[in-house]
């Protein structure tokens, strides 16, 4: 079988894994929560991200190329996840709701 970018499935774009197991009476720790919340901010952006770039050839044409710029993307949403301010708003609804 030949690999190209068109066979292959971006399985990280898919992973949720870290908000899987959430569960509400596990969230009730301030720390928990903030970590909850920058978590889905990392998703949010991950997705964002990948539909924004998905038609660029910003790591190149070749067969990993697709590979690359998905590591790319997790790497970016992950480093930037806390600043936009979604995982506040986020972190400040659920502690005044979940009470």
């Amino acid at each position: 079988m030949e690999i190209n970018s068109n066979n292959l499935i971006n399985t990280d774009i898919l992973q949720t894994k870290k908000l899987d197991n959430v569960k509400p009476e596990d969230i009730k720790d301030t720390e928990e929560l903030r970590k909850v919340s920058n978590d889905f901010e990392s998703f949010f952006l991950n997705q964002i991200m990948d539909i924004s770039l998905r038609s660029t050839n910003i790591a190149g044409e070749g067969a990993g190329s697709d590979i690359i710029k998905s590591m790319y993307i997790q790497s970016i949403a992950d480093s930037s996840s806390g600043s936009l301010g979604i995982s506040d708003m986020l972190f400040d609804f659920l502690s005044k709701n979940n009470k």
